[in-house]
């Protein structure tokens, strides 16, 4: 009976790190999706908690987000380490 109580904390050990890993998965697929975005979004933030302006900042995340497809498929394997 003790083993079986190990198994099944073993078994939702395992389940919790599936999920975890998926999350990590899910989020690198979307920063590397909206990365440029979301870098100018962030750097606004912390420059307006350093009591900075962000318009600079502001701008060129809505130009990050608003790049046609075109632009957006530039970047993959295929092109890594060409300076384009």
């Amino acid at each position: 009976m003790n083993t079986a109580r190990r198994n099944i904390a073993g078994q939702g050990m395992t389940e919790y790190i599936i999920i975890v890993a998926l999350i990590a998965v899910a989020a690198i697929g979307v920063y590397s999706f909206f990365g440029e975005a979301i870098r100018a979004q962030m750097a606004g933030m912390t420059n307006e908690i350093a009591g900075k302006s962000a318009k600079g900042n502001q701008a060129k995340a809505g130009q990050a987000a608003t790049k046609s497809d075109q632009e957006a498929t530039k970047k993959g394997l295929g092109t890594y380490g060409n300076s384009q």
